[in-house]
Order: structure tokens, then sequence, then C-alpha cells
């Protein structure tokens, strides 16, 4: 970062304060910023909307991105391995998900550029404002919910390729079956993620309670996640609010260390949903329990992943390596593919 032009970054206050170390400076300009009250007295959707626009506020003047690079102020901080300004840009309530012009966000360039301490720094405060801004909206998200149509709706997904022969046979697919009824949501799912290369199926179901239970005993607002197979239920939001030990924030930085990083992109800016029609050109119908519903299939929908070397992390052969023989230990496809999958491949 030797020999930057601060020229180009002078419109932004913060971005120029951080060029130069002048903390005095972004001292001056954080404490001109909002004030966003206690997210626990976050109730109503009139007070939702002006923490929203106070939140706003902050972002436009922390988070900006009209500069070379598109780097945010945090960005910035973070590759000049500047403690002192990655933490006040934290404690302002800095985003720190957002990405550049390569399409890293903060986090991954401290871990891509070995700077642990400003890892730690950044993990130790993402939790407590992801949660903020949770509150901040939940009320509003409510609101919303209660006014929509109540509705059902299946997504089916599977994949195709034009370099890839019969990838749509070998490669996952899955049903995303979609419940909502007043401000409660309910979808139920197979595919649950990726361990490696590895991918992980399981029969569950995540509920967004937004009316709470009705024996009051779960709060409005709580995400559960059901596994059907070990008939067990969690509120995934259960701790969220606290602050992570030291413990924690070195293990989750030390993970992050351990492998190149990975961001999985979903480019829909030209997708386009076409109606499916019968040999007579009329639009397709199902029967989707008790309702009659049309459907539809979604084109232009692009898959992405990108990768970037971690210094010292396990390359992709070690992984895929380690992946694998991790997998012959393991069932086999059984909690790999369905059914209809085993029997395709």
């Amino acid at each position: 970062m030797a020999g930057i032009d601060v020229s180009k970054y002078a419109h932004s206050p913060v971005h120029k304060a951080v060029i130069l170390k002048d903390y005095a400076a972004l001292r001056t300009v954080i404490a001109g910023l909002p004030r966003l009250c206690d997210p626990a007295e976050i109730h109503t959707e009139s007070v939702s909307l002006a923490e929203e626009a106070k939140a706003d506020a902050v972002s436009a003047v922390i988070d900006r991105r009209d500069v070379p690079n598109r780097d945010t102020p945090l960005h910035l901080a973070v590759k000049f391995g500047d403690d002192t300004a990655t933490e006040m840009l934290m404690l302002a309530g800095a985003d720190w998900s957002l990405q550049n012009e390569q399409g890293w966000s903060a986090l991954q360039e401290a871990i891509c550029n070995r700077e642990e301490r400003i890892a730690k720094i950044i993990v130790r405060h993402y939790q407590p404002l992801a949660w903020a801004k949770w509150c901040r909206r939940l009320p509003r998200l409510i609101g919303t919910m209660r006014r929509m149509r109540d509705f059902y709706m299946e997504i089916s997904f599977h994949f195709e390729s034009s370099v890839i022969p019969f990838i749509s046979r070998i490669a996952p697919s899955d049903t995303y079956k979609i419940w909502k009824r007043d401000a409660n949501l309910r979808a139920d799912m197979t595919l649950s993620g990726f361990d490696g290369f590895r991918i992980q199926r399981s029969d569950q179901s995540i509920l967004f309670l937004g009316d709470g239970s009705e024996d009051g005993k779960v709060p409005p607002g709580s995400l559960c996640m059901v596994s059907h197979k070990d008939k067990e239920a969690m509120n995934a939001l259960d701790g969220a609010g606290a602050p992570a030990t030291d413990a924690e924030v070195q293990q989750e930085v030390t993970a992050m260390s351990q492998t190149n990083i990975f961001r999985p992109g979903i480019d829909v800016t030209q997708a386009v949903l076409l109606p499916q029609t019968t040999w007579r050109r009329q639009e397709k119908t199902e029967m989707v329990g008790p309702w009659k519903a049309k459907v539809y299939d979604m084109h232009n929908v692009v898959a992405s992943i990108k990768s970037r070397r971690v210094p010292g992390a396990m390359t992709d052969d070690e992984l895929f390596n380690s992946s694998n023989e991790n997998e012959a230990e393991s069932e086999g496809l059984d909690d790999i593919l369905t059914e209809e999958e085993k029997r395709a491949a």
C-alpha cells in the first residue's frame, strides 16, 4: 500500500483518516454519527424504521466504496495492518462482509494477508453487530409477513452444464417445500450443506416463528432448526447476541486459516421465469396437495465458486484427498445422494 494517492480518497473523510492514520479525525467523524439504540428496545415497526434509517446514515459514512478497488475503510485498515483503526471502525458498526472489487470481504483479506490480530478484532465484534442488525429489522420483517398472503411453494433445482456431460445425473438436486402462514414460515429440505468437497444430506426443516409458539415458551422472531432423523429441535438464535470468548475467537480464526478461502456466488441478474407448457402450448399445471399450481422454470441462474490461496493453508488437493479418505470411512453414498440420484448414478 506504499505510495497510495491520498487525493483519490479525499472525498471520503473516513478513508482519508485511515490512510493517514489520523485517529483524532477518525474519532471526530465517528462521534458525529447517529447513535443507535439498544437492540433489545426495538419492538415496533416505527422504531425499526427509525433505527434502520440511522443505521443507513452510519453505513453511508463508514462503509463507503466509491474509491479505487471499491475498498471500504475497513478494507484499508486491514491492508495497512492497522489494529487501532480496525477496532474503531468495528466499534462504530462497520460492515465487515462488504466485498471489494475482487469480491473479498475485509475478514477474508485479513485471513489471506495473515493478519491474525486484525482477524480476531473483526471476529470478536461481528456477532454482536449481526445480532443488532437482526433485532433492528425483525419488527419490520414480522409486520411485512403478516401483510403478505399465505402461500405454499415448491422450488426444485438441479445442475446442468454444457461442458460436463451428464452432470445432472450425479450432481445433487433437491426440492424446497415452503409454507407461509401469518408471520410464520417453514421450509423443508434435504440438502444441508458441504463439508469440504463432500455433500451433506439431512431431512430437516427451518421454522421462523414470527408469532412465537402457542404456549409462549418460544418468543416471537425465533428461528428453529428441526432434524427429523434425530427428532431434535434447536433455536438457532440462542446466545446469538453474546460476545464470543477469546477461545472461540481463536478457534474460528484458526479454522479459517487452515484452508483456502472459497466464495460461492449465484448470479440472478439475467434470470427469467418461464412457464412450462403442454404439447398444446397451454400453461402446465400440477396438483400440490389440494392446490392446482402453475409450473415455472427459472433460466440463466449462474452458480460460481471463487477461491483464493491462504499462505500456509492446506492445498485444494490435500483437502480433496482428506475429504475422500473421510468419505471412504463413512457409509458411502447413503448420506450423499437421494434414492433417485443413486439409481441414476
